[in-house]
């Protein structure tokens, strides 16, 4: 993931000093979107409150368990997808209709069979994260350069070797696209069951301070989301950098 430039770091301390000086002049009401000094205090009170540290790290490990689950499934279905063009073709539209679909909707059903427990979330954040890695990596695999698999043909590669060392590699930038897309579709569907059911980790710490009416907390959990959301996307990008080929 690239550093901030130091443009960007400028322009997002502008920004949060302009919002500190609207907000204290009181031309934002604090009950839309409090002061950063005061999200910033909200962060030390939910901290206080040990609202930070344990839900964050269930959070976390809610959506990166359903993105691995959804990498376990998807890049074999998807690969099985690109090999098999009558299966990829009867189904292509059907992958797209159902990452279209906005299945949080099912969650009654997943209480009833897993009922209020990390497993739905989890299992519900895998069902979104598996369709765009399997769409992704059947396209990946469907796209490699006929140049490189002429490369592996006059080098006498094993069907094995043309796989792992042409058009795997190939294919990763596609692939990691579908997981990027993953994360942030289980992070957003984790969040909001925690939210809906009321259980679990951010999304629950959310949902309690927005029914008491505490916005600066509220926007701290907020800002939580958003830093677990840069440590995956961070932790991927290390992932990419070791799988894509030099």
């Amino acid at each position: 993931m690239k550093r901030f430039a130091p443009p960007a770091a400028i322009a997002l301390i502008v920004v949060v000093a302009l919002l500190e000086g609207l907000a204290r002049a009181g031309l934002i009401p604090a009950t839309v979107l409090p002061a950063p000094s005061a999200i910033a205090a909200g962060f030390i009170d939910i901290a206080r409150n040990g609202d930070l540290v344990v839900p964050t790290l269930i959070t976390f490990g809610e959506a990166l368990a359903a993105t691995l689950i959804g990498v376990l499934a998807g890049i074999p279905a998807g690969i099985w997808l690109a090999r098999s063009p009558a299966f990829g073709q009867a189904y292509e539209s059907w992958l797209g209709g159902l990452f279209a679909a906005p299945i949080v909707l099912l969650y009654p059903l997943f209480l009833v069979v897993f009922h209020r427990t990390n497993a739905t979330i989890i299992i519900m954040g895998a069902i979104t994260a598996v369709l765009p890695i399997i769409i992704q990596a059947r396209t990946g695999m469907l796209h490699v350069p006929g140049v490189l698999k002429a490369v592996g043909q006059s080098f006498n590669a094993t069907p094995r070797q043309a796989f792992w060392l042409i058009a795997f590699p190939a294919a990763v930038p596609s692939i990691v696209t579908g997981i990027r897309l993953a994360l942030i579709y289980s992070l957003v569907n984790t969040i909001g069951l925690e939210f809906l059911i009321d259980f679990g980790g951010l999304g629950r710490v959310i949902s309690d301070y927005y029914a008491q009416y505490d916005i600066p907390q509220m926007y701290a959990g907020i800002v939580a989301i958003v830093a677990i959301s840069v440590a995956l996307l961070w932790l991927l990008d290390r992932v990419e950098r070791r799988l894509r080929p030099a």
